[in-house]
């Protein structure tokens, strides 16, 4: 097949004229063109007068290699071979199966890829399979009623299952690793346009089904989920994993353990650490959520010609403070909704999320700051604790519900008036969100929003709703693993967002799969 690069379509053209432009491009018959494939498809909006669809497209033709040795032109050449692969050659043997502790992202494709290659994992999970999580998370949602256990961060698809569900990483993919995540999730129901959008994601409703599905394929191939299991302990002997605890009274022999525990599994954390896991505290950020209307969002980043006509648009923002602390946008969410994201007692977070279709009418995103060890101290659990102090305080101000304020509130230091939005899912009430944060964090918050409001007009001059606290941004463990993503005590494998390895559904799906190659060095399947 041949590639083609930078085939571009205004917003009055249809797709289906992309074979004349083919042919155009390769300086042929229209009828030589046997197939055209869509490898990716972006979105150039930067000159709003000429916002544009860019392709590139895997075209099959007649004599394919004349053409490229008669046409010379850095976007057309033959297309890669762009295939995931990877063998076993492991040949140390595991007395046990291996377990999988999580089942977010991270641990559902070292799960899936385990299966695949004949390993038969057992994943726990101390939360519930999505059918019943669902209906913890709508009960906690319309009456405040926690289940410590299952909720928004714990349970099967872990937190990125009540999200937007965004598959967009940065990460450089030689391996085709991201390939392969985006393969399992198109076979297990996601939408085949993930597989080339420029921006792509799934959705929280599609997304729930997707978990679904391959947790039933992994299943299929021999694995094994165990739900309501929380690990509490871990046995060692002679610095090798030996066997684990779970639910404080059961034990479960063990050699090979993944920990893809995910960001707020705070318990875990401080187990790991008394039974000498070499871990440490890492940078984080922290911030507030924003709600502006969709619309004004879309008009300003497309312009007032074109809004009405493209998806709902997001944006990212980024500024250094003039006293040298970096404010940005995280986590923007198109269409969605604010949610109660509460795991613990007496703590209140937030987070946000997206339907696929992404129609709630009003766009939100976290903007945060960056702390460190300057700010929150030196100790291992300096950066958590700081999390927890922040979320005590946030439950305590908004009484048990989500504390909002308007930004010219927020600025002038008092809550004022009451606010109404059918954004946010969970209970809210008019606060002061200064009262949360120490004061470097409301400053720079106040200057980076005021700065936006020059990047996006009416940013913050439109005087949005403001939300806390968000303050999991990602982990605030890192924990140590060696060259073959061990770590210092054998057969434990940290993995994903809450070992410090990646942020997000896709980094974290590739670093499950990282895991499992590693174990596929080390050990045999059988």
């Amino acid at each position: 097949m041949i590639r083609i690069r930078n085939i571009k379509l205004s917003l009055n053209e249809k797709e289906n004229i992309l074979k004349e432009k083919v042919s155009k491009k390769l300086k042929i018959n229209i009828n030589k063109i046997k197939t055209i494939k869509i490898n990716k498809k972006s979105l150039d909006a930067r000159n709003k007068n000429n916002i544009c669809y860019v392709y590139e497209l895997d075209v099959k033709v007649e004599n394919e290699s004349k053409i490229l040795i008669k046409i010379k032109s850095k976007d057309i050449f033959k297309t890669p071979n762009e295939v995931y692969k990877c063998i076993v050659t492991g040949e140390n043997s595991i007395q046990n199966r291996p377990i999988i502790v999580g089942s977010g992202p991270s641990g559902l494709f070292a799960a899936y890829l385990l299966a695949e290659h004949g390993y038969k994992p057992l994943i726990i999970e101390r939360g519930e399979n999505i059918e019943e999580r669902e209906k913890t998370v709508d009960k906690f949602w319309k009456t405040g009623l926690l289940n410590t256990s299952s909720n928004v961060q714990f349970g099967e698809g872990g937190a990125g299952t009540f999200s937007d569900g965004k598959l967009n990483t940065l990460v450089k993919d030689k391996k085709y690793r991201m390939k392969k995540v985006f393969e399992t999730f198109v076979s297990c129901g996601a939408p085949k346009e993930i597989m080339y959008e420029n921006n792509p994601h799934i959705g929280t409703d599609i997304l729930k089904n997707v978990i679904i599905n391959m947790r039933n394929k992994i299943i299929n191939m021999g694995g094994e989920f165990r739900f309501n299991t929380c690990l509490t302990d871990i046995n060692i002997k002679n610095n090798q994993i030996n066997s684990i605890v779970v639910n404080e009274n059961e034990i479960i022999e063990c050699n090979l353990l993944v920990l893809a525990i995910g960001h707020s599994a705070r318990d875990t954390f401080k187990m790991l650490h008394k039974r000498n896991l070499i871990m440490d505290s890492k940078p984080f950020a922290v911030g507030v959520r924003v709600i502006h209307s969709q619309e004004m969002i879309n008009k300003k980043q497309y312009g007032e010609k074109n809004y009405n006509k493209l998806p709902p648009a997001n944006y990212k923002l980024t500024y250094t403070t003039s006293k040298g602390r970096g404010v940005y946008s995280f986590c923007m969410c198109p269409g969605g909704y604010v949610i109660n994201s509460s795991s613990e007692n007496n703590m209140l977070v937030i987070n946000g999320m997206s339907n696929y279709k992404r129609d709630s009418g009003f766009a939100n995103s976290a903007i945060v700051v960056t702390v460190s060890k300057d700010d929150f101290g030196q100790e291992i659990f300096s950066g958590l604790e700081f999390q927890m102090n922040l979320e005590q305080k946030a439950y305590l101000l908004g009484k048990g519900k989500i504390p909002v304020q308007s930004f010219n509130g927020y600025i002038e230091n008092k809550p004022l008036g009451s606010i109404n939005s059918s954004a946010i899912k969970g209970s809210y009430q008019t606060s002061n969100l200064n009262e949360i944060f120490p004061e470097y964090i409301n400053e720079a918050i106040k200057e980076g929003m005021m700065y936006f409001d020059k990047k996006i007009t009416d940013f913050a001059s439109s005087n949005p709703i403001l939300l806390g606290v968000e303050s999991r941004t990602s982990s605030p463990i890192k924990i140590f693993r060696d060259e073959y993503l061990m770590s210092n005590i054998k057969g434990i494998f940290p993995c994903g967002e809450g070992a410090g390895y990646a942020g997000g559904i896709t980094t974290s799906a590739i670093d499950g799969i990282k895991v499992f190659e590693s174990i596929a060095k080390i050990y045999r399947n059988k």
